[in-house]
């Protein structure tokens, strides 16, 4: 069975971004493969400009974000959903809810909505209490108006099934095993083999970054830690400032090329992990993947995924206790278990099958 699937709520492949455009990426361009008929929502912005990508059709909508912040995702969402109410989808794949699901009665009545039910983002410290009780407020749109729900951790499977009585698939991230790292790409950033730090992340609050680099500045480490991530932002700028004067630390941007993200994190000598709130973490699955020495922040996201094969850290200074206490004696015990369960449950194609079996089912079970 081949159906007409569209993929809403992400800014846009190929990724630019984060873990939904990650996601949309690889699940178009897999079910594509399959023989689906796919169109990813862009926005305008996105640097990306072609119709199409890998057999994946892109239809680009006005997305006024950078004008009008926040507020301009309602509109690009809005765009987004009214040009799908006239293109016969059998499903719409919608990537997590935050301003998508207040449009909910324009949501084409013909077409089977699942949501992606995304993290915890009301605890997000980014946002206000205000913005915290709308986002509370969206979740729970998102469960009236969809048909059937994926949850990216069994942890928000859990909730939405006490909170609201709903089941859910569990489907997780995926990541890609990659034996090409290149010694040479540290050269691009000033750093040798196993004798600097890493972070990858969305520099938001919530990912605790600001608490990593505590702990780092207060140690005596000799070695650099790089912050791979868009500083452009409020709290990029703050922590800039915050850090200027300690020369061991950089800011060099975001990166998106997959292989010298994939270098960095193969050659560093821990990769520091402080997500949150979210569910299965996609960086964190890319580190596992690309054989890193993790540290992660203790919680019940990170340990679902990670269990006992990390360091944990839940303050600055066990942060520095990592850094200056770093004598692991079963670390590549650590890295070959987190590998393996890579291999087993995160890799990609058993990720995209998994998506299209849930998705076919649900246009069957719907049109019976």
């Amino acid at each position: 069975m081949h159906l007409k699937i569209g993929i809403l709520s992400t800014r846009g492949i190929p990724n630019r971004y984060g873990g939904f455009e990650q996601l949309a990426e690889y699940l178009s361009r897999g079910l594509a493969q399959k023989g689906h008929e796919v169109i990813v929502y862009n926005s305008h912005r996105h640097p990306y400009k072609e119709k199409e990508w890998n057999d994946v059709s892109i239809i680009h909508r006005y997305d006024p974000e950078n004008k009008i912040g926040s507020a301009g995702q309602f509109i690009y969402d809005l765009n987004c959903v009214l040009d799908a109410r006239k293109r016969n989808f059998d499903v719409l794949l919608i990537l997590g809810y935050t301003s998508i699901s207040v449009w909910r009665k324009f949501f084409p009545k013909k077409s089977i909505i699942i949501f992606n039910m995304d993290g915890f983002e009301w605890k997000r410290d980014k946002y206000s209490d205000v913005a915290k009780k709308f986002l509370l407020r969206a979740e729970k749109l998102a469960i009236k108006s969809g048909d059937y729900f994926i949850s990216d951790s069994t942890i928000i499977q859990n909730y939405l099934k006490k909170k609201y009585n709903a089941a859910s698939e569990y489907i997780a991230y995926g990541a890609d095993i990659r034996n090409d790292e290149d010694e040479s790409v540290l050269n691009l950033y000033r750093v040798k083999k196993y004798n600097y730090y890493l972070i990858v992340a969305r520099i938001e609050p919530e990912n605790n970054i600001e608490m990593i680099l505590d702990g780092f500045a207060a140690s005596n480490a000799k070695k650099k830690i790089i912050v791979l991530g868009n500083v452009s932002n409020k709290f990029g700028k703050h922590l800039i400032k915050k850090f200027s004067n300690d020369e061991r630390i950089q800011f060099p941007g975001a990166m998106y090329d997959k292989h010298i993200k994939h270098s960095l994190c193969c050659f560093s000598e821990i990769y520091f992990h402080g997500h949150s709130t979210g569910g299965t973490n996609p960086s964190l699955l890319e580190a596992m993947a690309s054989k890193a020495m993790i540290a992660a922040h203790k919680n019940d996201f990170n340990k679902e995924v990670l269990a006992e094969n990390t360091l944990y850290f839940s303050n600055a200074n066990e942060i520095k206790n990592i850094i200056e206490n770093n004598r692991q004696e079963n670390a590549e015990q650590m890295i070959e278990n987190n590998l393996t369960k890579v291999q087993a449950h995160y890799n990609w194609d058993g990720i995209i099958n998994h998506y299209e079996k849930f998705i076919v089912d649900c246009n069957n079970y719907k049109k019976s």
